[in-house]
């Protein structure tokens, strides 16, 4: 039999296998709402689906000549299926996009960058409100202004906003220990009320002229900006004139910047999609209070066939898991299963929306204007993806490899002086860097004084780590997760090491380089150093070159940062964690009253007594701690 023959026969075979776990599970399904998981021998997650009835639709999977290759393919893969009962379908359309953000099944539609959106956030919790950029959940008491598509551009607002209301950006703990006005105060960006060159009452004035303009109140605040520049000016008071001038220019300049509005859209999403050579992007343009707050592409993973409301239906469903949802959504195109989205939606959201796809008008405008930039923004992806492929056949070619590469593995070290070291793996491909798959390793095994600030050490740790794990979890390298290319931030040194491992864990076949830079750190000048060949240098300004750099450029940035926040997170652990009884919430309260670890040791039993959340048997505990 020919090898083409064979690998059909070995298809057939694991089609029939496929189908036959499925047809045994359909005779337990139950006839009701849920969620199912396709798993396959790793038990790794190949799809994640939802059912009005989990026994029909997964009967449909056994009809293997109704389904397309795609879905045949995954049939062929699954060795195992999981459900999920739910109460309605709509609870299971919001647990299927949970799922399928928690495991990344690669048979599903998938948003890969779903990172969480910075706001503007104006605090009620204290008598002068702090005007601040902020991420994450809404705990803390106050109006939250957003999303914003980027932190340039709720950084340009927030600048402007300081400008125009003169509104503290400070902590609470910065604020309480002040005694003269800061630079924001010199420069005219804060009213300085945390030394009292401001009343709480005139404050207050300000918080509510900020929340009036962030609520879409622009004409009545710049009218009033107006009449008091007016009346300065008829009174020769020229300074104070000048500073309501300044204060409106501040305001113009935030509406400036607002180049896409359109009357009668008050808060609206607007998401168009484009396809183009089997791939999509989806352009998001975010509207609160009447004002355009930026604009972000995503480029969700999905099988090349699939129709694009199929596309819209899944990205939607994922995309607004964690993401409130404004009151109008502005379409392309009609995603697939409407009605059961839109109501799954309005669950989440609590309160009524709106899903349109606008034929005419103001609003059919908006539309294409994001179809335009979803359009621009997938051709610049596809051109770049289409040069990163050409480094990698370079890359192949320089290095001796079989092929270009699918997975590039980077690694590097940092620490100063030995301590909080870390080692960090980064991850590239045809399609850029994949900053999902980045790893951080906490160097556990450098306790004695010798191997302290030891690279080679750091590098075998790491490097056994990884593929320790990697034989563990994936022994057949079937699951993607093995690399295709290891390189290594360092020289000779460095590549020894790996190639120790590599032989240590009986791996044979791991092409691995060393990239070095060149006498004193000269960029351009790197070195590239492959097992059994003497080192060579890459002619300088040359693309491949460039692309090298950028790798470890990545890997380098990632290892510094990842030190950084190691190194932060150490300064935090103070004499106080050594205090039984003495948790996160007192731990803080302490600092705030006191300042420092060193002040709340110097303090008398009654000045502990005094901070808010200490009783008298923990003030006499911590007081006792220090002084026994």
């Amino acid at each position: 039999m020919s090898f083409e023959g064979q690998a059909q026969a070995e298809g057939e075979a694991s089609l029939t296998q496929g189908v036959a776990v499925l047809e045994k599970a359909v005779k337990t399904l139950p006839e009701s709402p849920g969620v199912y998981r396709m798993l396959n021998r790793r038990n790794d997650v190949l799809y994640v689906g939802k059912a009005k009835n989990l026994r029909k639709r997964v009967y449909n999977y056994t009809q293997i000549a109704k389904q397309p290759r795609r879905l045949q393919r995954m049939i062929a893969e699954t060795c195992g299926l999981e459900i999920v009962r739910t109460n309605s379908e709509v609870e299971a359309l919001l647990l299927e996009s949970n799922l399928i953000k928690r495991f990344m099944p690669r048979y599903n539609v998938l948003l890969r960058d779903d990172k969480s959106f910075p706001y503007i956030y104006l605090g009620s919790d204290h008598d002068y409100p702090r005007l601040t950029k902020h991420r994450g959940a809404h705990e803390r008491e106050g109006n939250y202004y957003g999303p914003f598509a980027s932190a340039g551009a709720v950084n340009r607002t927030l600048t402007a906003l300081e400008k125009a209301f003169l509104l503290r950006s400070c902590s609470d703990h910065v604020f309480a220990n002040r005694t003269r006005p800061c630079l924001l105060y010199q420069i005219k960006r804060c009213s300085a009320p945390c030394v009292g060159r401001i009343s709480q009452e005139d404050y207050a004035q300000l918080v509510q002229a900020a929340q009036d303009f962030l609520s879409g109140k622009d004409s009545a605040i710049q009218g009033e900006f107006a009449q008091l520049m007016q009346q300065a000016s008829e009174n020769l008071d020229f300074e104070t004139a000048a500073r309501y001038r300044d204060r409106i220019r501040a305001l113009a300049h935030i509406q400036s910047n607002q180049d896409v509005n359109v009357e009668g859209v008050n808060d609206a999403d607007v998401i168009a999609l484009h396809q183009e050579g089997g791939q999509s992007c989806l352009q998001v343009f975010f509207f609160r209070a009447g004002r355009n707050y930026g604009n972000r592409s995503y480029f969700p993973g999905h099988d090349s066939n699939l129709d694009p409301t199929e596309v819209l239906g899944a990205f939607l469903a994922q995309f607004y898991d964690n993401k409130p949802v404004p009151a109008l959504v502005l379409l392309s195109h009609e995603p697939s299963e409407k009605d059961l989205l839109l109501e799954a939606l309005e669950l989440r959201a609590n309160h009524r929306i709106r899903m349109q796809v606008p034929q005419r008008g103001e609003k059919r405008k908006l539309v294409d204007t994001a179809l335009l930039n979803a359009r621009e923004a997938l051709s610049r992806r596809q051109a770049d993806i289409t040069a990163q492929s050409l480094r990698m056949e370079e890359l192949a070619r320089l290095l001796d490899l079989d092929a270009p590469p699918e997975r590039i593995e980077v690694y590097d070290n940092s620490h100063i002086q030995g301590s909080n070291p870390y080692g960090v793996m980064i991850v590239a491909g045809p399609e850029g860097f994949r900053k999902n798959a980045y790893r951080k390793f906490s160097i556990r095994t450098l306790k004695d004084k010798d191997s302290v600030g030891d690279d080679y050490a750091m590098m075998r740790e790491v490097l056994t780590r990884r593929f320790s794990r990697a034989i563990k979890e994936d022994p057949d390298r079937e699951g993607g997760q093995w690399p295709d290319l290891v390189l290594l931030d360092g020289g000779r040194g460095q590549l020894g090491v790996a190639e120790e491992v590599f032989a240590e864990l009986g791996i044979e076949d791991m092409p691995v380089a060393g990239v070095a830079k060149g006498p004193d750190r000269d960029a351009g000048r790197e070195r590239i150093f492959l097992p059994g060949r003497a080192p060579f240098l890459l002619t300088p300004d040359t693309p491949l070159l460039h692309y090298i750099q950028r790798l470890r450029d990545e890997a380098h940035r990632f290892a510094i940062g990842t030190h950084r926040a190691g190194r932060s997170k150490s300064r935090l652990t103070s004499s106080l964690d050594d205090i039984p009884g003495i948790g996160a919430k007192r731990k803080k309260a302490l600092l705030l009253h006191f300042g420092s670890a060193r002040a709340v040791e110097q303090a008398a039993l009654t000045d502990l007594e005094a901070v808010e959340g200490i009783s008298h048997a923990v003030a006499r505990k911590i007081h006792e701690h220090f002084h026994a």
